[in-house]
């Protein structure tokens, strides 16, 4: 078993090895042609090397199942690091996988939960309704009749992330991460490391669940978060209540008024977890979320969870209200004690104000998310705002906020909520004096 082991191992090596050999080979032949060519000519082939790199890596990591698909999906989730070329590559990572035999994953069950599968279900689907990077969902009846899904990680997964990890970073680092400073890349990938350890350990998100449904049943029954069975989970193996709801297309098809009340109670549940709990469910992926047309809002997958340091919330409250004041300076200072603003160069004043007003516009305005009127204008802004872009970088207090707020904007997008939401805002985030 060992040596089988080993031989896995060091064939992942060597796939992951030449795709970062690839990488550096491409990136010497591009500057090989660069040395006689013009200025758009230099854009042309810098934008065909991110497309030739995010290509690869897409590929060589969408077909090594386990964490180094893993890792390679939490690093897609980093948007802010990437070109654009290489972000549209790397997203078809956050497909679902193909799904492993059943036979493996039965002995990985009968391993974990130390009895054969038919003592503890009364049936168990052998085909998942999910399959991801590091594990699949199946469904099953308890012997109580109680209805339920079980998340198996498959075997073996978890034994590789360090050496996997290492790999990825030096070919993120190959296509571009080399402008960031180091401190920031060894901030940004502790990150990356720990989201990865918490993602492989089912015992984590056990807690991280009942965490979330004890806070949300407090404020909220509507809010339904899925049950943990402690007595069928270990580290490897996941049993939870089966929720049942309609996804987000589904619930985009029902009335107005309803859609309106999904959306709000989707926004006020996150923006609590934010600014109250200060641990929130940081994957807004549209097929982790479930509505029901009584108003019930379904949250699943608890695994990938941030945690907020009390100085980090408190930042965020005072730069939302110095933007709501439109205090330009204490708003400069606040994204520069959040490492987002550097200190190069100088941003007019007039600069921010436009960007103020398309991104609170969806927070104090009543706004119809189908219309999508911040981002179409946002688009516009963003085309006179290059100059400035070097001005900002990426930060590991925020990469995380900013994409579950910007994927939840596209979740109300998608329930086309036409709605006020200024009162949450102000009850989630008081308006200071």
């Amino acid at each position: 078993m060992a040596a089988q082991q080993n031989t896995s191992a060091g064939r992942r090596f060597l796939k992951l090895a030449g795709m970062t050999a690839s990488i550096a080979g491409k990136a010497v032949s591009s500057s090989i042609k660069n040395l006689n060519a013009d200025e758009d000519k230099k854009l042309q082939i810098r934008s065909q090397l991110y497309q030739d790199i995010g290509v690869k890596i897409a590929e060589t990591l969408g077909e090594m199942k386990g964490a180094v698909m893993k890792v390679g999906q939490i690093a897609s989730q980093y948007k802010d690091l990437f070109p654009a070329e290489v972000q549209d590559a790397i997203c078809k990572l956050q497909r679902e996988a193909p799904a492993m035999p059943f036979t493996q994953i039965q002995a990985q069950l009968e391993s974990e939960l130390k009895k054969p599968l038919h003592d503890i279900f009364t049936d168990f689907s052998e085909t998942p309704f999910a399959a991801a990077s590091i594990g699949q969902v199946h469904s099953a009846t308890l012997k109580n009749g109680q209805a339920v899904v079980v998340k198996v990680q498959y075997p073996g997964v978890d034994e590789a992330c360090e050496s996997d990890l290492k790999q990825v970073r030096l070919a993120l680092r190959l296509m571009g991460m080399l402008k960031i400073d180091k401190k920031l890349q060894d901030e940004i990938f502790s990150e990356i490391q720990n989201s990865l350890y918490t993602e492989l350990n089912y015992e984590i998100e056990a807690q991280n669940l009942h965490i979330a449904r004890a806070f949300h049943s407090k404020l909220d029954h509507q809010i339904i978060i899925p049950e943990v069975f402690p007595e069928y989970s270990t580290r490897r193996v996941l049993t939870l209540s089966k929720e049942v709801g309609e996804n987000i297309e589904t619930a985009s098809t029902w009335s107005q008024p309803i859609r309106n009340q999904l959306g709000r109670r989707l926004f006020q549940a996150i923006g609590q977890e934010i600014f109250y709990l200060h641990r929130f469910h940081c994957d807004p992926h549209p097929g982790n979320f479930a509505f029901r047309e009584n108003g019930d809002v379904i949250i699943y997958d608890y695994g990938s969870v941030k945690t907020l340091a009390p100085p980090v919330v408190d930042h965020y409250k005072q730069l939302i209200n110095a933007a709501r004041q439109h205090n330009i300076s204490v708003l400069e200072h606040q994204l520069r004690v959040l490492n987002v603003r550097n200190d190069k160069g100088l941003i007019p004043h007039e600069w921010y104000v436009q960007w103020l007003e398309i991104l609170m516009r969806p927070l104090i305005t009543k706004y119809d998310f189908a219309e999508n009127s911040a981002h179409h204008d946002g688009v516009i802004l963003i085309k006179k705002s290059l100059k400035y872009w070097d001005y900002f970088q990426p930060s590991p207090d925020t990469l995380m906020i900013n994409r579950t707020v910007s994927g939840h904007y596209w979740n109300l997008i998608h329930l086309k909520v036409h709605d006020h939401l200024n009162d949450l805002f102000e009850s989630i985030v008081p308006v200071e004096e």
